[in-house]
């Protein structure tokens, strides 16, 4: 009997290669109002929470009305680069396929707006293959559990019936919160010591490796 029924997948950073992206168009957005741009590192270590929270964290100086203003100039940067789509980290559409195939359940939780999620579905064409989702826009932001506990009630599931897979302590947070085992991929924003301190089953260096644990495990 298989361990898992439910993966449920990060975006940026795990499955799609868009991290040099995000610090582009956040560093742009930052010299829009005339702020001092975030190192990509900063912007790294903010890469999945939720738009506001993340852009606060980056420039804590900011007041709500500032920080709408932010969040609007990196959306328009963003859209305008997404013209040409980030890709995929190689073997990844394979893995999705074959897992879909066995007959795993896919999910996708994110920072991403839903708005985001679904342009990038259209732009890859994989919408089809994941059977949910939740949006930072949607509930509260990773790491708090609410997008696990929220996706685990669609499918009528328990937590240890589902895996959460992540390259940042955020994802793997949230799992724990949720009560959802983890694996942490280390290609993605977080390097394997932030990882490896929320105690995820395992922490995989390729994309290869993460599709063989996952093929076994479900």
């Amino acid at each position: 009997m298989s361990q898992y029924q439910l993966i449920v997948f990060d975006w940026d950073g795990t499955l799609m290669n868009s991290l040099s992206r995000i610090a582009d168009c956040m560093q742009a957005a930052a010299r829009d109002l005339a702020l001092t741009p975030a190192t990509d590192q900063q912007v790294h270590d903010v890469v999945g929470l939720a738009l506001d929270i993340a852009i606060q964290r980056l420039h804590p100086q900011l007041d709500g009305h500032q920080v709408a203003q932010m969040r609007e100039r990196y959306s328009h940067h963003y859209v305008v680069a997404e013209s040409t789509p980030s890709p995929f980290y190689g073997g990844i559409p394979e893995m999705l396929g074959s897992l879909s195939a066995k007959g795993a359940l896919l999910s996708v939780a994110t920072g991403k707006s839903r708005k985001g999620l679904s342009r990038v579905f259209a732009a890859h064409g994989v919408e089809s293959l994941f059977h949910s989702s939740r949006c930072a826009d949607e509930t509260r932001s990773k790491p708090e559990p609410d997008m696990l506990l929220e996706i685990l009630a669609m499918h009528g599931l328990n937590p240890d019936q589902a895996v959460m897979v992540g390259d940042t302590e955020f994802d793997l947070e949230m799992a724990r919160r949720a009560g959802v085992d983890s694996v942490g991929v280390t290609w993605g924003a977080h390097d394997i010591t932030r990882l490896q301190r929320h105690h995820p089953k395992v922490c995989v260096d390729s994309v290869a490796s993460l599709s063989n644990w996952l093929h076994q495990a479900v």
